[in-house]
């Protein structure tokens, strides 16, 4: 099976793909840049989803649901906003079909047309501060700490499975706020909270930084961003958090009654994570082997391969070891396939970056042992079979660890410093990573640097130190340096 796999070396996107594609996690659609999510793939969102809905909750937010269509004049109210997606929205002009009246089957009924055209939800911002009008009237009524899960389009050009579809699925948070302080202190909550998750959950390090003016979200006064580095040296946006002023709350005249009864309008944050972050645990871990799959978000941690079948007098053990695996917490599958082999068994859970295998055969049992392979490194052992619960789930914390401790070793070893513009070009050409260096802070410098080398500013750090120096492109002077990428 591996050798259906391209490898990075060879072509990193192939090797992107052919994971993608032979891990069972998606297949194309007949929709031009949307993807089907097959139930591997759905099953590693839905794990996600349940631990970032879970520390959404622990932090007092709530899960509602709003429309998917927008009505488009919402969209003219935020001016930055609406140019910021514009050329990206899907747009409902009619609500009819009919049939042709010379039969070739159904086009648009021309009598059908809407008074006002809908956008489908390319975000939520304009509906929910609409709604919110209505909501908030005195301070009694804030802070209001909304989430909700949802899906939206983009009209993309160039689409990739997962790390950029036309629909993707996400969740996004929306609060309105009685302070400034308080709404950004909400912008940097969530912002850590992202960073807690990539790290905790999917062993894949981040900066956490801010953003450019350039690169803000269309709309933000403040936009926190955590950045990843994937194997071929590139970065990967995988969160942002904004904080949004008062911009829709004056767009959509959102005011509250404070507590000298005195009207201020409300104080906003946005912020979201889509189902790129499963392109980004792909391409954070995976190997030429397949996908490599951290333990608390794998949708198996453990399988158990009968060998070289599920022979009754095996069954009997596997099934008790299967029971207290899942007493234990741990996600379990037992292969009760009697046709195909073993290898072919060992090959496809490898695909699948299950990260521990079991394997039980006769000789096991009279052993009192049982074979135990972990993905991540390869590595086999012969292990008692008393204590094998205990041992999984040491296991199971090693692999979670490892997968962390290798990534942030990738990233050290492709995070570089860049004095000269001649230095981070040669840096980016034969290295990719993480570059710092002084930008003199205008939108112009940095859209000559992305012109000339495709790279961007991923982010200001959030622990930037500040340090005299010279922009690399105009030798103006900079306070601080920013760290710069080609990026997905």
């Amino acid at each position: 099976m591996a050798k259906e796999i391209t490898s990075r070396e060879e072509n990193y996107s192939q090797w992107y793909n052919d994971i993608i594609k032979k891990a069972g996690l998606a297949d194309n659609s007949a929709v031009r840049g949307c993807m089907v999510i097959k139930p591997y793939g759905f099953a590693i969102w839905e794990n996600m989803k349940a631990e970032l809905d879970r520390m959404f909750k622990e932090t007092g937010h709530v899960n509602a649901y709003f429309p998917l269509f927008i009505p488009k004049s919402f969209l003219s109210k935020e001016a930055d906003h609406v140019e910021g997606f514009a050329k990206e929205c899907a747009v409902v002009t009619h609500h009819r079909l009919m049939n042709n009246p010379d039969g070739s089957g159904v086009v648009v009924d021309p009598s059908s047309k809407l008074e006002e055209e809908l956008i489908v939800r390319p975000t939520s911002e304009t509906i929910i501060w609409n709604t919110y009008k209505d909501w908030i009237k005195s301070y009694r009524d804030l802070p209001l700490l909304i989430n909700q899960w949802a899906n939206v389009v983009r009209w993309e050009m160039r689409t990739r499975p997962f790390l950029r579809t036309t629909e993707f699925l996400w969740q996004e948070g929306h609060t309105a706020h009685a302070t400034k302080d308080e709404a950004i202190a909400e912008s940097r909550l969530i912002h850590d909270v992202y960073a807690k998750f990539a790290e905790e959950y999917m062993a894949m390090p981040v900066i956490q930084g801010s953003k450019s003016e350039n690169e803000r979200f269309a709309g933000a006064v403040e936009t926190y961003t955590i950045e990843a580095l994937m194997q071929d040296g590139k970065a990967l946006q995988a969160g942002t958090s904004h904080f949004l002023g008062q911009n829709f709350a004056k767009a959509f005249d959102v005011k509250f009654s404070n507590d000298k009864n005195t009207e201020e309008h409300v104080w906003a944050t946005s912020w979201g994570v889509s189902t790129r972050l499963v392109g980004g645990l792909i391409m954070t871990h995976s190997d030429d082997e397949g996908l490599v799959l951290p333990p608390k978000l794998a949708p198996y941690q453990v399988v158990i391969v009968p060998i070289p079948k599920p022979l009754p007098e095996l069954m009997e053990t596997i099934d008790k070891f299967e029971q207290e695996l899942k007493d234990a917490g741990i996600r379990v599958l037992v292969d009760r396939d009697e046709k195909k082999r073993p290898g072919f068994k060992f090959a496809e859970y490898e695909m699948k970056g299950i990260p521990i295998r079991f394997g039980i055969g006769p000789r096991d049992l009279e052993k009192g042992q049982i074979e135990v392979a972990r993905r991540d490194t390869k590595e086999k052992s012969a292990v008692a079979m008393e204590g094998i619960i205990a041992h999984a789930k040491q296991l199971l914390e090693e692999i979670q660890n490892n997968l962390f401790e290798r990534a942030k070793n990738f990233r050290s070893e492709h995070y570089s410093s860049a004095e000269t513009f001649d230095e981070f070009k040669e840096i980016l050409e034969k290295k990719g990573g993480f570059i710092e260096a002084h930008w003199d802070g205008t939108v112009e410098t940095e859209l000559k640097i992305k012109e000339q080398t495709k790279a961007t500013i991923r982010c200001i750090p959030l622990d930037a130190k500040q340090e005299e120096g010279k922009c690399i492109l105009t030798g103006a002077p900079s306070k601080q340096k920013v760290i710069f990428a080609k990026s997905y």
